[in-house]
């Protein structure tokens, strides 16, 4: 007999627990992915662009090419979400970075130029992606779900 919605353990019931990460951890989990999601006001619109991404420091380090992306961040207000997700056990971690975004042109300070080309960022999409940017935090935030109890692979009712 299968349960009703009703009678069906609760994420609580089963002792799924969600974790509120530290900064540090945040930093520590960015730096272990290549692949974020970058979030910019643009055309109108609020904009969710995959990207390849380096960690320096506390600054997340992006390349673009010209176009709308690159107009957007422009000294710009920005979001970049970097996450794994484990469907199997409804588990998982997801970092939230807001901050200020700006492009590092030769007019910067020749050690900054220096230390963000030196992450070594290559992206995985074809072309030219000769614009280095660099998002500045002004908050980072993180979560992570821990799986409980997780439901059996199969019903009871498929064992002998």
């Amino acid at each position: 007999m299968t349960a009703s919605p009703s009678t069906t353990p609760s994420d609580h019931e089963r002792g799924a627990e969600l974790q509120v990460l530290t900064t540090d951890e945040c930093y520590r989990l960015l730096a272990t992915r290549q692949i974020g999601r970058l979030g910019v006001n643009a055309e109108h619109y609020p904009l969710i662009i995959p990207l390849n991404y380096a960690v320096d420091r506390d600054v997340i380090v992006m390349r673009m090419a010209p176009g709308t992306k690159l107009s957007a961040v422009q000294h710009a207000n920005v979001a970049f979400e970097v996450d794994e997700i484990d469907q199997r056990t409804r588990s998982g971690w997801s970092v939230l970075v807001r901050g200020l975004a700006e492009e590092i042109t030769p007019a910067h300070r020749e050690e900054l130029v220096t230390r963000t080309e030196g992450t070594g960022l290559t992206t995985w999409a074809p072309g030219e992606h000769g614009h280095w940017v660099r998002l500045i935090p002004q908050a980072i935030s993180g979560r992570r779900i821990i799986p409980g109890q997780l439901p059996p692979a199969f019903e009871a009712s498929a064992y002998l």
